[in-house]
């Protein structure tokens, strides 16, 4: 069971509420006054992601904050303020921008510390009495490429809150299972978004990284991989036979 350090976030709160700067014009703000201005937003939505061992490994609530709040800083630092001058709401296209940066260094710290990819004893039984239900393929690959959910709601997911005693997959068998499948069904643009985006055979490569290689808008790298990721994945389901789950787990 993870302990939490109930003092070190104490004091991280109290630290908070002293350095909160007076609200003002958003454009007005240091840079230092508009990471803090923003930090119980990272607040809000780390308490989003379930922290069961499961879920999220080794990591507690304390550190998903720490790594949103990382997140958090380097969006900052990406800030355009001529777009944002033209926003017609300026604290609500701060919000979207630094929402989806803060999950998504939070989800990364997770992919990086969760440790083997597993699916609960229960559920492979289930999956092993079900042959033929092709919503057990939907499970498999779903369990497998998670993070690629941008709806994921780890809370209300009881795959995740369950204790696992099972053994942890080979991840090296995984990876050639799933690079086979994705071979045979997958387009070479779908392959490469799956393959470079997971690590399976090579290092994990960002979004914009990916979409250079594959001459995708660097723009609308982050959303046009994710729709990639989710379209191949889904492909992956329709296409893949029980059977085939069956006999590798």
């Amino acid at each position: 069971m993870k302990k939490y350090n109930i003092q070190n976030y104490v004091r991280y709160k109290e630290d908070l509420k002293i350095s909160m700067p007076e609200e003002k014009a958003f454009a007005d703000y240091t840079r230092d006054e508009l990471i803090i201005s923003f930090m119980p937003l990272v607040e809000n939505l780390a308490r989003k992601f379930s922290t069961s061992q499961q879920a999220s490994g080794v990591l507690s609530i304390n550190d998903l904050i720490q790594e949103g709040n990382a997140g958090l800083v380097k969006a900052v630092d990406k800030l355009d303020w001529e777009m944002l001058n033209e926003s017609e709401d300026m604290e609500k296209t701060l919000k979207s921008f630094f929402s989806k940066r803060i999950k998504g260094a939070i989800r990364r710290a997770i992919d990086i510390n969760r440790g083997d990819v597993k699916i609960p004893e229960h559920k492979l039984n289930q999956i092993r009495k079900n042959p033929d239900d092709n919503k057990m393929v939907s499970l498999f690959f779903n369990s497998v490429f998670s993070s690629y959910d941008e709806n994921y709601n780890d809370e209300e997911n009881p795959i995740l809150q369950i204790e696992d005693n099972s053994e942890p997959y080979n991840i090296g068998l995984m990876n050639a299972y799933l690079l086979g499948l994705m071979r045979e069904y997958l387009t070479f643009q779908q392959y490469e978004v799956l393959r470079l985006s997971f690590g399976l055979d090579c290092d994990r490569t960002s979004a914009n990284n990916i979409a250079s290689k594959l001459n995708i808008s660097v723009s609308t790298a982050n959303v046009r991989i994710s729709q990639i990721k989710k379209e191949a994945i889904d492909k992956l389901i329709a296409n893949t036979d029980p059977s085939q789950v069956i006999d590798y787990l």
